[in-house]
């Protein structure tokens, strides 16, 4: 049924939530703002930061800017090392990889980090195209950075065409742009999170994921 799957980073391919969280800690002592409960932080990890500072933190949009610069300035040194590939998750690409299908990446991660990122872990082989965010803030939106994966692969046909993640963030982007989304269990969501947002399938392991995928 499908050819193309786009795959979220953080929470789907990586578990990134140490470096992002430490990065977190980094902006906010920075602005000599409080750090929230874990509980709190944790609601990071997938949406993009700058709409996390504003909406989960409640800064207002300049000092959330610069709380972003803050975190940047740790992240592309330190922060994005502190970081791993879910146990499984390459046997998963290369099994989906040979049997046929064309993978992504789909981040609201900035491109760059995604890039070096997938680099460093010896996932990069796997993927065709890898599409982020922009420093410079374009492809702002989960939305926006599915379309634009979507031309990069010459995909005309979103039928063929379907999202892999772990948040909200990607059920919704997804359907914005027209895809479905397949949520998966091993990731950040909360609990019914997945459900509430209307993911069109879910996959609790890799196993489930690939057996749905192959299978349809």
């Amino acid at each position: 049924m499908y050819k193309y799957l786009l795959f979220d980073l953080d929470g789907t391919l990586t578990d990134s939530q140490e470096g992002i969280i430490n990065c977190i800690y980094h902006a906010l002592n920075g602005l000599g703002i409080e750090v929230p409960e874990m509980s709190v932080l944790k609601r990071f990890l997938g949406p993009p930061l700058s709409v996390s500072f504003r909406e989960t933190i409640g800064l207002d949009d300049e000092t959330a800017d610069k709380a972003v610069k803050l975190y940047r300035e740790r992240y592309s040194t330190v922060g994005l090392f502190e970081n791993r590939p879910f146990e499984g998750i390459e046997e998963l690409l290369c099994r989906l990889q040979k049997a046929g299908f064309t993978l992504a990446v789909a981040t609201s991660k900035p491109e760059p980090f995604s890039v070096r990122i997938l680099e460093r872990f010896g996932l990069s082989k796997y993927f065709g195209v890898v599409t982020g965010s922009g420093l410079d803030g374009s492809l702002d939106t989960k939305a926006e950075v599915i379309e634009e994966t979507l031309r990069r692969l010459g995909c005309t046909d979103k039928s063929r065409a379907v999202m892999v993640g772990d948040r909200k963030n990607d059920i919704l982007g997804a359907h914005a742009a027209g895809l479905p989304c397949i949520g998966v269990g091993w990731g950040y969501a909360e609990e019914g999170e997945l459900e509430a947002a209307g993911q069109d399938a879910f996959a609790g392991d890799m196993d489930a994921l690939a057996e749905l995928l192959c299978t349809g």
